[in-house]
């Protein structure tokens, strides 16, 4: 089921003849179990990277389709086609004993245990019944514009809002998998030496340079720069650094599969590693707020 149309378009000042103008439609859609398979399992071993065979994907994409009246995926040629974007919230409680969530909830404390602030909150999280915590699933192609992903969350939020309503009205419901006391978001990062990151800059640089020598449209600078992470790890989703305002809990990772071939100065592609981001669930709305004012569609 389509939910909306956003219109994302990509180019330039018509005196720009290097580059042409892409104007796509994209349909905000229902989970479908009978269509998107294929295309949420390829999403989440592109979030999960070389670690993704830990979580059971096969599982775990059931689980997510087992919902689809929670969470959206982006369709740019109807409801039939492929998912290029996924978000969806998962209850890490209510789904305990799922062979997905427990292999994440056990990374998650694995991974945690070079933090003893952040394995502590986890640990205590996921050993008690009255708070749950949401795992955040949220992954897109490479090439999909940051701005279609503020309103998938506007709509999770109205949607997580809209199950614990009516679970409130039913008698039947006695444990509401939508009431949340914290989000547990995993995403990725990737880290750059200081030779790749002065080579980052100067190409960069040097774009901008030539782009000043074009007629090109004032636009006005973005709230959502960041200065250069001291530590080199830049965040691989722009959104990432909002979520990280939010956070009472922030870790970097390296997977624990190793990569096929050591890292030197000639390998090639990205150094891609993993975060985890803890998110008290009251700061959720200022949290889409926040996204949606960072990355308007102008």
């Amino acid at each position: 089921m389509s939910k909306r149309k956003q219109s994302n378009n990509e180019g330039s000042d018509s005196d720009s003849s290097d580059i042409s103008l892409i104007d796509v439609d994209f349909d905000f859609c229902d989970p479908n179990p009978d269509v998107d398979y294929h295309a949420i399992k390829r999403l989440l071993s592109q979030l999960f990277q070389r670690d993704a065979e830990t979580f059971h994907l096969h599982e775990l994409t059931e689980l997510i389709l087992s919902q689809p009246k929670v969470g959206s995926t982006i369709k740019t040629d109807g409801t039939e086609s492929d998912p290029y974007a996924v978000l969806t919230v998962l209850n890490m409680h209510l789904h305990h004993q799922h062979p997905s969530m427990k292999a994440i909830a056990n990374y998650c404390l694995e991974k945690a245990s070079s933090d003893l602030a952040f394995h502590s909150t986890l640990n205590a999280l996921f050993s008690q019944n009255q708070h749950h915590v949401g795992l955040v699933v949220c992954e897109r192609l490479i090439n999909m514009p940051v701005q279609v992903i503020p309103p998938m969350y506007r709509m999770l939020g109205d949607e997580v809002k809209r199950a614990v309503e009516e679970a409130s009205l039913s008698v039947l419901s006695s444990n509401e998998p939508y009431t949340f006391s914290h989000l547990l978001f995993i995403s990725r990062t990737y880290h750059l030496t200081p030779d790749e990151e002065s080579a980052l800059y100067n190409s960069a640089s040097a774009r901008n340079g030539k782009n000043k020598t074009k007629k090109t449209k004032r636009t006005q600078p973005s709230t959502a720069e960041v200065a250069p992470p001291t530590d080199g790890i830049f965040s691989f989703h722009p959104e990432d650094e909002v979520i990280k305002q939010a956070t009472v809990h922030t870790l970097d990772y390296t997977f624990t599969t190793a990569a096929p071939e050591p890292r030197d100065r000639e390998s090639f592609g990205l150094d891609t590693r993993g975060r985890m981001m803890l998110v008290p669930a009251e700061r959720f709305e200022e949290l889409v707020q926040k996204m949606l004012e960072v990355y308007s569609v102008s």
